[in-house]
């Protein structure tokens, strides 16, 4: 099977976890990949429909939207919002990544345009994230977040 075509959405002000994830993926010693569909470059632009237009045409090559969720990321609507609606409608699969380390859902920071739609949702960690990349399923609608086994089993307490 192919790696995960994906888009990750991010607050502005969390875009160094991203950049980690792509440190991730560019080291052979950790065990993390994906199809990055970020735009290649930042757009240099103040013209909101063209940034939305080029947004939705990487989102529109992904099958799995990933969004980072960190402390402002539920109060940002312009464009992380905007971009969840995009993969919500394309039928993306969703997985939340919690930038403050739990395994769950975090109501306080959730985005609810995501809560209870089938998403699930891991820590900032590279292998939960890669597993959560290879492996998610459709499932019904609900927040679903990964048993502690899953975890044991990628080698975390």
């Amino acid at each position: 099977m192919g790696l995960p075509r994906t888009f990750i959405g991010f607050s502005s002000t969390d875009i160094h976890y991203y950049r980690l994830m792509l440190a991730w993926k560019e080291h052979d010693h950790i065990d993390f990949n994906f199809v990055n569909c970020q735009l290649s470059q930042e757009i240099n632009s103040h013209d909101e429909a063209y940034i939305k237009r080029k947004c939705r045409e990487r989102i529109d090559m992904a099958g799995t939207f990933a969004v980072l969720i960190g402390a402002d990321t539920r109060s940002k609507h312009k464009y992380v919002r905007w971009e969840m609606e995009v993969a919500l409608e394309k039928k993306c699969r969703i997985i939340g990544i919690n930038l403050d380390g739990l395994r769950s859902v975090v109501d306080a920071r959730c985005p609810p345009i995501i809560r209870n739609i089938g998403a699930v949702f891991v820590p900032f960690s590279p292998k939960i994230v890669a597993h959560a990349l290879e492996n998610w399923t459709r499932q019904p609608d609900n927040d679903w977040h990964y048993k502690d086994e899953i975890y044991k089993r990628l080698g975390y307490k």
